[in-house]
């Protein structure tokens, strides 16, 4: 990509250029902003560093590249983490900066900024760049300090203090000294006080004299003064370096200063733009055609957090395409929740289920029509996306589950959209994870190395690691680990994979965690998923957010005796398990194969026999399911009403029609609330029926029934 850089003239922002072209990217231009007054060194702002801001103007001649500045007219309105559009904003310059820039240069497509662990900067420069349509790289993101500074080092930046601001860092001792020179003493107040050793905490800022992009020259600085701000203080001392006069040494002799890169001076009133959704859909497209011509389908559970499922019942198996189905279901959606006094700003995750993965692009422009930021003022969903045979089954295109609670301003949501060396980016309106009440919700996630954004080399077992190491960088967001605290872990695992394949992902994720207490398995075969993707994994974790409340699980000590649950009927040990988690939250996942089914529809005299699509077989299994979901709520103490996620996965190998199959399941609820009067259903289902490729507790993904249950008081 083609990349504007933010800089401040700290080691921060030129060490991320430095990242962006080890990663392939070109730099064309630099972009700054400084105070209004040329005799002011820093400003009162969280946002930008202005300390050494009057020798920026020499870092075009040293690089050789255009150079746009703009002076800082704004301040700090807007003071949340979520920034949002705020006329007279300091925000709002830097959007007038980066326009005039994308106006000059057109082909300029991305952002580079030095951001390492600042939620504060990060979010506002990635809204900026989503209304101006730029990417944002942020290489620097999360990434361990101390190795950032060792590297910057080693990598020829050749910086020096222009502010210090932290106990142990005395202005007439440490102010302008090379960074190189004071890496022991960081290391040092690092053990001793705990400070940011690359002075994110705003301990120290440096100005960059000197680095492997500076290929035309270098800077000195011949005289200085240093301003001390508090100097009578008792814990640290805040000084700043005023630079007095400086020059340049020229490091190519051919180099011409008659032929100085230009210095643009961006002035004028920012132009206030809202972030663009997405591309306009195709004119012929409309979001409402055919919703009088399908029977949509809706499923609701719970009360306090509740799952909304919506298809389209189509028993002609054909699709108005799958931008208007999806169109059409997601409208239907967003009527429920209205309905409910509910809005997008309530979901907490959305699983999405396409037709066709080559046309993933064309859902997503239909999904940011309904899904924005702006509607999701809390933090937009986390999601996930699968390709499965919808149309064959008479579902039509697509096909959406969404995770709603009531009180959405609870949710603590990590929506990352920079490009970055840490996890994969979410470049739209969804997000890598969502905690609510204790739990984390987390995206999918592919094995993509995080800086390039491409698949890794090396087959399933590969691209399992990556997303394995992703998926961990996410939940130490949030003060927990997959491997500790997951309590139900479910691998999508695309139709292409070979059986030895599926038996190499299997040992690969048992290696991964420790047998003792390892999360309930939960396997998925899918016809596609995205990218091309061979696996995808999606981890549910007990994440509670007071400290005292953490413990670790043991989910294997935490499955109940089966005779607890079906009295004596006789069932495989290995096709069940059950997670409670402090009679709060519970999770349960049941394998119905072939054999536990021959089990089970053994009282019948008719064979067994489901390839000949037997409706009598699987009322009889559908009863045993129900069963099964009413006894695991009861004998642990839980209610219909605290149901969160009940979902049947089913092969289409059946040869059984969805709406078969929607009828038999809803009879046999509807039979479980005719036997007992205490249980309530409304008119609409409480369960998702999933047609898949393959399901199971095994990588062998060869149930005929996949029971998922997810139970809430929390």
């Amino acid at each position: 990509m083609k990349v504007v850089a933010l800089v401040s003239g700290g080691k921060d922002s030129c060490f991320a250029m430095m990242r962006c072209i080890d990663y392939g990217h070109q730099i064309v231009a630099l972009a700054n902003l400084i105070p209004l007054d040329d005799s002011v060194d820093e400003l009162d702002s969280y946002m930008y560093q202005t300390a050494g801001h009057q020798i920026i103007v020499s870092y075009a001649e040293c690089m050789g590249l255009l150079l746009f500045r703009r002076r800082i007219h704004g301040s700090t309105r807007e003071q949340s983490v979520n920034y949002r559009m705020t006329p007279g904003d300091e925000v709002e310059d830097m959007y007038a900066l980066l326009h005039e820039v994308k106006r000059q240069i057109p082909s300029v497509n991305a952002v580079s900024s030095g951001a390492i662990a600042s939620d504060y900067q990060r979010m506002r420069v990635e809204s900026v760049c989503s209304r101006l349509g730029l990417v944002s790289l942020a290489f620097l993101w999360k990434q361990d300090q101390i190795t950032l500074l060792e590297e910057m080092i080693r990598r020829g930046i050749v910086a020096v203090t222009v502010k210090v601001a932290a106990i142990g860092l005395n202005p007439s001792e440490h102010l302008g000294r090379e960074l190189k020179d004071l890496k022991l003493h960081l290391l040092k107040l690092n053990e001793k006080y705990g400070i940011h050793v690359c002075g994110e905490g705003g301990e120290y800022e440096t100005l960059t004299l000197d680095c492997p992009l500076f290929h035309k020259a270098r800077i000195f600085i011949d005289k200085y003064k240093g301003i001390l701000d508090n100097p009578n203080s008792t814990i640290a001392s805040v000084g700043v370096l005023h630079p007095l006069s400086f020059h340049l040494e020229q490091k190519d002799a051919s180099y011409s200063t008659s032929h100085l890169p230009a210095v643009f001076e961006v002035e004028g009133n920012p132009t206030f733009t809202q972030a663009s959704s997405s591309k306009p859909l195709d004119s012929e497209f409309d979001p409402d055609k055919g919703e009088q011509a399908v029977n949509f389908r809706i499923s609701s559970t719970g009360k306090n957090l509740l799952s909304v499922g919506c298809w389209i019942q189509n028993s002609s198996k054909t699709s108005n395409g799958l931008q208007e189905d999806l169109a059409a279901v997601l409208r239907q959606i967003e009527l429920r929740l209205g309905a409910e006094g509910f809005g997008w700003v309530n979901v907490l995750y959305i699983h999405l289920y396409i037709s066709d993965m080559k046309q993933f692009a064309l859902a997503n422009e239909v999904y940011v029509k309904y899904i924005t930021s702006a509607e999701c003022h809390f933090g937009v969903p986390s999601r996930s996306t699968i390709e499965l045979p919808l149309v064959k089954c008479g579902l039509g295109g697509g096909y959406v589950e969404v995770l709603v609670a009531r009180e959405p301003e609870k949710k603590k949501v990590l929506h990352v959209q920079s490009i970055s060396c840490w996890a994969p980016s979410c470049i739209g309106p969804y997000s890598q994870a969502t905690q609510y009440k204790g739990v984390l919700y987390m995206a999918g996630q592919l094995g993509l190395d995080p800086p390039t954004m491409n698949l890794c080399v090396g087959g399933p077992t590969a691209e399992l690691e990556q997303a394995l190491q992703n998926s961990e960088a996410v939940a130490k967001c949030f003060n927990t680990s997959i491997f500790t605290s997951t309590f139900l872990f479910v691998i999508y695992c695309s139709a292409r994979l070979t059986s030895s394949e599926k038996m190499q992902v299997r040992e690969k994720l048992k290696s991964s965690f420790d047998s003792s207490d390892s999360p309930a398995f939960l396997y998925v075969l899918a016809s596609d998923l995205p990218k091309g993707a061979s696996v995808e994994v999606k981890p549910v974790i007990y994440a509670p957010e007071v400290e005292e409340e953490t413990e670790e699980l043991e989910v294997g000590k935490l499955r109940m005796p089966l005779e607890n649950i079906f009295g004596k009927l006789q069932i495989d040990k290995t096709c069940y398990q059950l997670c409670n988690i402090k009679d709060k939250l519970l999770s349960c996942i049941v394998s119905i194969t072939n054999t536990e089914a021959s089990k089970i529809c053994s009282q019948d005299d008719s064979a067994f026999d489901f390839q000949c699509g037997s409706k009598k077989h699987m009322t009889i299994i559908a009863t045993f399911c129900a069963s099964i979901v009413a006894k695991t709520l009861c004998e642990n103490g839980f209610s219909w009403n605290d149901l969160v996620i009940l979902r049947f996965y089913y092969p289409t190998s059946l040869l059984l029609s969805a709406d078969l199959m929607d009828c038999v399941f809803s009879e046999a609820f509807l039979d479980l609330a005719r036997d007992d009067e205490s249980i309530k259903f409304g008119k609409e289902p409480l369960f998702n029926l999933v047609p898949v490729i393959g399901s199971g507790q095994s990588a062998h993904m060869d149930d005929l029934i996949t029971c998922e249950l997810l139970a809430s008081k929390l």
